[in-house]
């Protein structure tokens, strides 16, 4: 059987052209969802200041197994992309994950992330309700997170809004996201004080799945040059193996792996 997963590409664009698809609405996360589980229900609201929209979590089905989903939402319409801030998780959007990877400790479910965000959203109440601490919580549970964590980026993946859902046994990306601390935008506004030189910026920022993966950043590369219907076919059959070979493992080592993981870079 091919591998449905590849890491590297013949024809793969240039990091300026893979930053552009990134951000284009090419998977929606209730698609991914739909796509890829049955049984789908969703839980809201974090118990403590309110339910962020851009934040869908869940318990699901992947081939029969309950499993539990949580990913970020940038919204459809110009007016669910607003209420969703284009898909920037408030502090109650990070707790709600909190909440959700808690719960499915108690019930040894494991859990599945589905990221897109441009980063946290950096506004004055965010900040006033504690957002880096929010996200710095999210990070230390899935740190202690005693069942399978698999993190996919399918869009966006920018800074620390991105690394509280993807502090993961295994990271995937497709094959048009990106994964980085900032945007080239920003990149270049910090490096040269000029945001107009960004295309060169993701040129050496090393954020493209090809180069996360010759890094270890990541582990897997999803090729987006197929029917959605397809990619969610073969992305179904390399979770449910993936989650069989985690789950193997004593709870115990699965936490001391994954945290040599990240103190490895």
């Amino acid at each position: 059987m091919v591998d449905f997963f590849k890491s590297w590409f013949k024809k793969e664009a240039n990091p300026a052209e893979i930053v552009k698809k990134s951000r284009e609405d090419r998977f929606m996360a209730r698609e991914l969802i739909d796509g890829l589980f049955t049984d789908f229900t969703e839980l809201h609201g974090d118990r403590l200041a309110g339910d962020d929209q851009s934040i869908i979590g869940g318990l699901a089905r992947l081939d029969g197994q309950p499993v539990t989903v949580i990913a970020i939402d940038k919204g459809t319409d110009i007016n669910d992309k607003l209420s969703k801030r284009n898909g920037s998780p408030e502090p109650w959007g990070y707790r709600k994950v909190q909440r959700l990877m808690k719960q499915a400790a108690k019930f040894r479910r494991p859990v599945i992330t589905f990221i897109n965000t441009p980063g946290a959203f950096p506004g004055k109440d965010a900040e006033a309700m504690g957002q880096g601490e929010a996200i710095a919580q999210s990070i230390l549970e899935s740190m202690k997170l005693p069942v399978p964590l698999i993190a996919v980026i399918y869009g966006e993946g920018g800074s620390g809004g991105a690394l509280a859902l993807a502090t993961a046994d295994q990271v995937w990306m497709f094959e048009n996201a990106t994964y980085s601390i900032l945007s080239p935008e920003g990149f270049a506004s910090i490096l040269w004080k000029d945001a107009k030189k960004a295309d060169e910026a993701a040129a050496i920022m090393g954020l493209t799945p090809t180069d996360l993966k010759e890094k270890g950043v990541i582990d897997y590369i999803i090729p987006e040059g197929h029917k959605h219907a397809k990619i969610f076919d073969g992305m179904q059959k390399k979770l449910t193996a993936e989650l069989n070979d985690l789950q193997s493992l004593p709870a115990t080592e699965l936490i001391a792996k994954r945290r040599a993981r990240f103190r490895s870079f």
